[in-house]
Order: C-alpha cells, then sequence, then structure tokens
C-alpha cells in the first residue's frame, strides 16, 4: 500500500498541521489535524452526519471510537458522556498522537487513545461510534469489524456511518448475515448511519 495513507501505522509524508473547529449545540472543539490521517484541515461530512444523527451515549462505562483518525468521534463521546472511559483507537499513530493532544486541548480526561491491542481484554463497550475506513478493502473491513462489534456489551450498539455510493447497504446486509441486527437510523448527504446490536 502506498505510503502516506490514512490506514498506514507510520504515514511517511511530511506533517503540515491544520486546525480545525467543530461547533456543535452541546460544545465548541478545537482541533489539530494533519496530513497522513483522515480528513486533513476538516470534520468529513460522514463525521458530521453520525455526529449530529447518533443517539446520546451512555453516560457511564466504556466507550469505544473505531478507527479514531485525529480523535473527533472520541471528544464528542467524552463531552457528551463525561463519566465514560473513552477508548479511541487507530493504527495510525500520528492519529493516536493527535487524538491525545486534541482530548488534552478541549480539556476532555476521559479519552484513552491507544493501539487496538492496548485495550485490556476484559473491556466491554456500551456503544461504539465509528466512520469506518472503508478504503482498507471489504475483508480487511469485515476482519475490523468482526474483532470489535463482539466486545459490545449485551445492552450495547454500534453506530456506524458509510456512504451509499461506498458500501453502505452491502455492509448492512453483510452484518445481518453474520448475525447481528442493523436499523438504518438516517440517512443525510448520501451517508447512512447504522444501528448495530446484537439479535
Amino acid at each position: 500500500m502506498t505510503a502516506g495513507q490514512y490506514f498506514d501505522a507510520d504515514p511517511r509524508v511530511t506533517s503540515a498541521p491544520k486546525p480545525v473547529v467543530l461547533s456543535l449545540p452541546d460544545a465548541n472543539l478545537r482541533f489539530t489535524s494533519d496530513r497522513g490521517v483522515f480528513s486533513h484541515g476538516e470534520v468529513d461530512l460522514g463525521t458530521r452526519v453520525l455526529v449530529a444523527r447518533a443517539p446520546t451515549p451512555p453516560p457511564a462505562g466504556d466507550l469505544l471510537d473505531l478507527g479514531c483518525g485525529y480523535g473527533v468521534l472520541a471528544c464528542v463521546l467524552a463531552v457528551r458522556s463525561p463519566d465514560a472511559t473513552v477508548w479511541a483507537i487507530d493504527v495510525n499513530e500520528r492519529a493516536l498522537a493527535l487524538t491525545a493532544a486534541n482530548a488534552a486541548t478541549n480539556s476532555l480526561g476521559n479519552v484513552r487513545a491507544v493501539a487496538p491491542d492496548a485495550i485490556p481484554g476484559d473491556v466491554a463497550f456500551a456503544t461504539i461510534w465509528s466512520n469506518p475506513p472503508i478504503r482498507i478493502g471489504k475483508p480487511a473491513l469485515h476482519e475490523l469489524l468482526l474483532r470489535w462489534l463482539p466486545r459490545l456489551t449485551p445492552e450495547g450498539s454500534a453506530h456506524l456511518v458509510v456512504h451509499k455510493h461506498l458500501g453502505s447497504d452491502s455492509l448492512a446486509t453483510w452484518l445481518v448475515g453474520q448475525g447481528w441486527t442493523v436499523v438504518r437510523r438516517a440517512s443525510q448527504h448520501g451517508f447512512r448511519v447504522l444501528d448495530v446490536g446484537r439479535p
């Protein structure tokens, strides 16, 4: 794969930080984005749709931002669930460093930006939010979801945002075939927000 992709562990592109601001009804968040990390210089539209349309996260427990990039979803979860521990994971080392720094910038002490293998095996998630890395390819995406969805609590649910032209409907069909329940919560600007839970 080409060096510098956002799904590389060590994106070999020159750093070029850019500030990003996300203004929400419940928070104004400031971020630093960078090259080699998803959505450099902006909050991408899919993430905005998920933030606007996902249900209020549980007030406590362990929450997961799966594929955190520079930490937008993790920080929103941390604001909305201040008594929860928000785990933010990514294979991209630059993304993890940015997420930790952005959480600190926004005084969010409940964010833990870590590599996937660093999450203790006994942690179960009350919710998972993800703008999943579709461009890693279908087999890798399926492997990623099959690793993390089973770590939901019995009552937990995941909320995924995927554009219809990037396979949201086929992903929903595949998830159902794997035994998960899938409900389309919203459709906006071509993006589907999928609620995924246990049968």
